[in-house]
């Protein structure tokens, strides 16, 4: 694959999967709009693993304490520890059931355009709605089980091509009155259980089609990505509350325009 295919692709990734514009849609569009032959999905699998890395390593301290927490459930200290490792359990389940129920008995057209379009527009608009409409009442650390559900349940949209996993996630927290700090923590938090989740099940696909092998392509394309993705949660974290998600809807706006006009006049 040639070398600016591959560099474009980690940097769709890198930037998209944790900001509120939806990665799998920048994915599925860089084929059509540059004309370039899809990228396979030993590519995707690798720029996911990329990212999976940068949030892991974002998020370590989090993540250590779920760790001692699982190793020393009686200790006091491990309480917190305990329970946002059950939060993220409970808003997995529903997009781990919906995902394996459209992976194994689905046969839908996913990677349309106008799917894409319809999907980024829509839910750009929701996200906005929420934003505006819903006041911060609540805290992280006081979230409950029907929180995580409930942020869980809005996930499964996150199947659906262009509808964004940050995004729909982020808003259902909003909706929940966390604020967009908040929410973005527990959003990317849930990603890491999900990339995991999709990327072995990429990866068993290509196990049973004999197409399990990694390149230097996919190695490159992976470390691009890590780096990328770790500079795209670092500023959001950072300026999200300051900016808010307007800059994003009116992205997404505009690129769904974009792609109505590709599709209808192409």
């Amino acid at each position: 694959m040639a070398l600016l295919h591959i560099i474009i692709l980690a940097l769709v990734q890198g930037i998209t999967e944790f900001l509120p514009i939806s990665s799998s849609g920048h994915l599925l569009i860089i084929s059509p709009l540059t004309g370039w032959p899809d990228q396979g999905q030993v590519l995707d699998i690798a720029v996911h693993v990329g990212t999976l890395m940068a949030v892991v390593l974002y998020f370590r301290h989090d993540i250590l304490d779920i760790i001692q927490a699982l190793l020393n459930p009686r200790q006091q200290e491990s309480a917190a520890g305990l329970r946002l490792f059950g939060h993220i359990l409970i808003a997995s389940i529903p997009a781990v059931i919906a995902g394996g129920v459209l992976y194994f008995f689905v046969t839908l057209d996913l990677r349309s355009i106008l799917l894409v379009a319809t999907t980024t527009i829509v839910f750009g608009l929701l996200l906005g709605w929420a934003d505006k409409n819903y006041p911060v009442n609540n805290e992280l650390r006081s979230m409950n089980w029907k929180d995580a559900l409930i942020i869980g349940l809005f996930q499964m949209f996150s199947l659906l091509p262009g509808t964004s996993r940050s995004g729909v996630t982020m808003m259902a927290a909003r909706m929940r009155g966390f604020d967009r700090t908040e929410g973005a923590h527990f959003s990317m938090l849930l990603s890491i259980p999900t990339i995991l989740g999709a990327g072995t099940l990429g990866f068993l696909s290509l196990i049973k089609a004999g197409d399990a092998q990694f390149s230097t392509d996919a190695v490159l394309a992976a470390g691009i990505s890590f780096i990328v993705a770790l500079g795209a949660i670092s500023l959001l974290m950072a300026w999200i509350d300051r900016i808010g998600f307007t800059p994003f809807i009116i992205y997404r706006l505009a690129l769904g325009a974009l792609l109505l006009g590709v599709y209808f006049m192409g």
